[in-house]
């Protein structure tokens, strides 16, 4: 997967098929809300098998029942590259209901 920067409007593109996803600054982001802990951790688990097949690791927090997710390609300067997608689209088709809140 490319790891060039992409354009605003690339991104802008991309996200169009990533609902509840978008850019914080040099990061592609989204929050999660679970049922519980329990379902929050399982998550977080799927994301890090996802990271480490990949070898594209996000920044994760954890909450009681909430996952975060910030990516951004470090060897790319820090700004959102196709790798980024690549990871987020993968999350989003193992987690659960694919909802944001």
């Amino acid at each position: 997967m490319p790891t060039d920067p992409l354009s605003q409007k690339e991104i802008e593109d991309r996200l169009r098929e990533l609902p509840g996803w978008s850019v914080d600054g040099d990061r592609l982001t989204r929050d999660y809300r679970l049922a519980d802990h329990f379902a929050a951790t399982a998550l977080v688990v799927h994301i890090a098998r996802i990271q480490q097949e990949l070898d594209h690791h996000s920044d994760l927090t954890l909450g009681y029942n909430t996952v975060g997710l910030a990516v951004s390609t470090h060897s790319a300067g820090g700004a959102v590259t196709g790798k980024d997608f690549e990871l987020a689209e993968r999350v989003q088709a193992v987690a659960p209901g694919h909802g944001a809140e």
